[in-house]
């Protein structure tokens, strides 16, 4: 089913109101703040009522069939329910920064990137505004909008509020950050990160099902699993890589990302406050291989400089 289908059934409408019903006692992610959003009140992401915007613009430095070849409407959202003390972004993520909107707002930003004829409209950290987006999507239906939406998250999802966005996201790009919880709590504040994620990403999964590309190669609807290495193996890539060739299939693809350096808090942070080693990166890619995860995207370090 596709949101144009649940939006003339009036299932979208019932969705953005079941959505807004949780945040009178915000359950949206697994912290379970439970705090009253509609009144004003923040819980660890630090989201009200209203979508705080950062950016919203054309990017191309996305995944292929993301990018494609016009670009892909990027929206980055203010807050994050994760407090990565490496994360690159912290400024909008954990500072906040950003400009406060409505959902009439937020459709207005995904009409005007329509009209700049991009592939997709990208949610960036969209988790914690979940009701804010269906809300957007059902506003901007009326006034023409048709493109797909990508769901660009840390993974650090609940499945029973994934299902508020079956036939709304077209695909999925969720992180697989940690394959322990002892990391995830350590350096991302996620308790219980490994089985929420394995459980989000199979329910993504079994939404959209695996990538499906069009003609000129521009993604159509799937899952694209990214996952970060960090040093020291705080990631635990081999056993994620694994489980996701045991559990969604080989043909899954995999955005396996060298990038990382210690930005923000993560100087402070013993066993990731420096850059990755081109052996550590080497590790995961024949990891990768071992699992015979064939499709997705590797990349080349350079040690001194970062990901090229």
């Amino acid at each position: 089913m596709h949101y144009l289908d649940l939006y003339q059934s009036g299932e979208l409408l019932q969705r953005v109101r079941e959505a807004y019903r949780r945040l009178a006692a915000c359950d949206l992610c697994p912290h379970d703040c439970g705090v009253n959003r509609i009144a004003g009140e923040t819980g660890l992401c630090g989201a009200g009522a209203h979508p705080r915007i950062a950016s919203a613009n054309v990017h191309r430095g996305e995944e292929p069939p993301i990018s494609g070849t016009r670009g892909s409407g990027t929206i980055f959202l203010s807050g994050c329910s994760l407090k990565c003390r490496f994360c690159q972004n912290f400024p909008i993520s954990q500072l906040g920064n950003g400009e406060d909107t409505t959902a009439a707002g937020l459709a207005q930003r995904m009409l005007k990137l329509q009209r700049q004829r991009v592939h997709n409209i990208n949610f960036v950290t969209p988790t914690h505004y979940l009701p804010q987006i269906l809300a957007a999507l059902y506003l901007a239906i009326p006034q023409g909008f048709r493109l797909p939406i990508v769901w660009n998250s840390s993974g650090y999802e609940k499945v029973d509020a994934l299902r508020l966005l079956d036939g709304v996201v077209a695909v999925y790009l969720p992180d697989m950050k940690y394959a322990s919880n002892e990391s995830a709590v350590a350096v991302s504040g996620a308790p219980g990160y490994s089985e929420t994620n394995r459980d989000a990403v199979a329910e993504m999964l079994r939404q959209v099902g695996h990538l499906r590309t069009d003609e000129e190669d521009i993604a159509l609807s799937g899952l694209i699993v990214r996952h970060l290495v960090l040093p020291e193996g705080k990631g635990g890539s081999r056993d994620t890589l694994s489980w996701i060739a045991r559990n969604l299939g080989t043909e899954t693809h995999v955005a396996l990302m060298s990038q990382y350096f210690p930005a923000h808090r993560a100087m402070d942070t013993p066993g990731i406050d420096r850059t990755l080693t081109g052996d550590e990166y080497d590790a995961a890619v024949e990891a990768l291989e071992e699992a015979s995860l064939e499709n997705g995207w590797v990349q080349e370090l350079d040690e001194e400089r970062g990901a090229v």
